[in-house]
């Protein structure tokens, strides 16, 4: 999996929303992830749309998470900002790397669906030690 510049950044937001304690301001969230302020906008209003976060106006304003990050997954934010591309079906003598690849992609997600946001909070602690999940099998 290719993850874009777009999908970097929406993911260093939420990481960024799951540590804070309150409404973050988008100006607050793009200086500190040192993402590009119209960027994070747009980011922003893509994962609300998408019902990963919530936003107020006002002084007291800003966004947070919709559900606890311990409920939110990279891949929820992976698949809002990527999109979900149809298996390839390849013909003739190649058509085994149709499976191959779908399995590559199930693992991908499966692994990607077991590490949330507060699983990345968590792992920037300093006295933490970052772990990947052990792999589950997919059938």
């Amino acid at each position: 999996m290719r993850i874009s510049a777009r999908t970097q950044y929406a993911l260093r937001a939420m990481v960024a929303l799951a540590a804070g304690d309150g409404p973050l301001p988008a100006a607050r969230i793009a200086t500190e992830q040192d993402i590009p302020r119209r960027f994070c906008d747009n980011i922003l209003l893509h994962l609300r749309r998408a019902g990963l976060i919530q936003s107020a106006r006002g002084p007291e304003g800003g966004y947070w998470l919709a559900r606890a990050p311990e409920l939110i997954s990279m891949a929820d934010v992976i698949y809002v900002t990527e999109g979900v591309e149809p298996p390839a079906v390849f013909p003739g003598v190649s058509g085994p790397l149709t499976e191959i690849l779908e399995k590559v992609h199930d693992h991908e997600k499966a692994l990607l669906q077991e590490i949330t946001l507060a699983a990345v909070v968590k792992a920037s602690r300093p006295e933490t030690k970052w772990r990947l999940p052990a792999p589950r099998p997919v059938e």
